[in-house]
């Protein structure tokens, strides 16, 4: 019977079995983990670049575009263009477009205005008269709800009393309408070598 007791106590096979056991179980949680830990970073990461994917197709497309002619209005005593009218709409698929937060830039030979000055409304005789200094735009939605958002099925007209008197004849002239979101319309044309009163600029 001691003999027994004796031999069971030097037998140690079994608890080897279990050390085995515990460790290899050990092993498969801290794997299990770390496969988890890996693949929610994999997902964080996965959903960062979508969003970067989305914020630079959003920036980098138009909202709107150009439609219809632009139309220019010139001061035929100072022989100047003074001021241009032309309207934007919606691209295909684009959320609306708010103008109370876009704003205008102006570019010629001598002038640059890197935010042209917003005014409510600019009239016709406005725009041949031209004004000094830093000139100023304004929108008229057509077809509008009530709101500043340029939305399907709408247009919006965009009058600018071009900065310093206009632009002489010949001269290019760019304006950039610069969208809170979206990439930046531009709208560049030649004065005529004939300045009239209202005319259709190329």
């Amino acid at each position: 019977m001691n003999r027994a007791r004796k031999s069971l106590r030097r037998d140690k096979r079994g608890f080897t079995g279990l050390e085995a056991a515990i460790v290899l179980t050990a092993f498969i949680v801290v794997a299990a983990v770390f496969s988890y830990v890996v693949l929610n970073a994999g997902f964080f990461t996965t959903q960062k670049s979508k969003e970067v994917i989305h914020t630079g197709v959003e920036q980098a497309t138009s909202s709107a575009e150009l439609t219809g002619d632009v139309t220019g209005y010139g001061n035929t005593t100072t022989n100047k263009l003074t001021g241009v009218r032309f309207y934007l709409e919606l691209t295909a698929g684009e959320r609306p477009l708010d103008l109370a937060t876009t704003t205008m830039a102006y570019t010629s030979e001598n002038t640059h205005v890197g935010n042209v000055t917003y005014t409510a409304s600019i009239t016709e005789d406005e725009l041949k008269a031209g004004a000094s200094g830093d000139g100023s735009w304004s929108y008229t939605i057509l077809g509008s709800d009530g709101d500043s958002l340029l939305e399907k099925g709408e247009k919006a007209e965009i009058s600018m009393i071009l900065p310093e008197n206009g632009v002489a004849a010949n001269k290019r002239f760019s304006i950039e309408v610069k969208p809170a979101t979206g990439a930046t319309i531009a709208v560049t044309r030649i004065a005529p070598a004939s300045i009239d009163a209202v005319m259709n600029l190329h």
